[in-house]
């Protein structure tokens, strides 16, 4: 089994920031997070499996205090695939 990533990046402005972020963070097996304003990585918050609740929310009152600055911004996602992800190959 190989060690596979998965990479995503979408813009948003900084009033959908927060929003955003959470929205990926729910979805799961996010590995890291990164916004960027233009080509300079403004914060990278790197997660680990398991993260839930109290641990999140210094990282979201970061990304608020972010989205209250930048009028636009690229937000890269680093998703791990899922256990039992029918996309990986099986040795037979």
């Amino acid at each position: 089994m190989t060690d596979r990533t998965c990479h995503e990046s979408f813009k948003v402005s900084g009033t959908q920031l927060l929003d955003a972020v959470k929205k990926v963070l729910h979805e799961g097996n996010v590995r890291r997070v990164i916004i960027k304003q233009d080509a300079r990585t403004i914060a990278e918050f790197p997660l680990t499996v398991g993260v839930i609740g109290a641990v999140l929310a210094p990282v979201l009152a970061a990304v608020g205090a972010l989205a209250a600055v930048l009028t636009e911004c690229t937000i890269e996602v680093e998703r791990t695939p899922e256990s039992g992800d029918k996309s990986e190959k099986r040795a037979a």
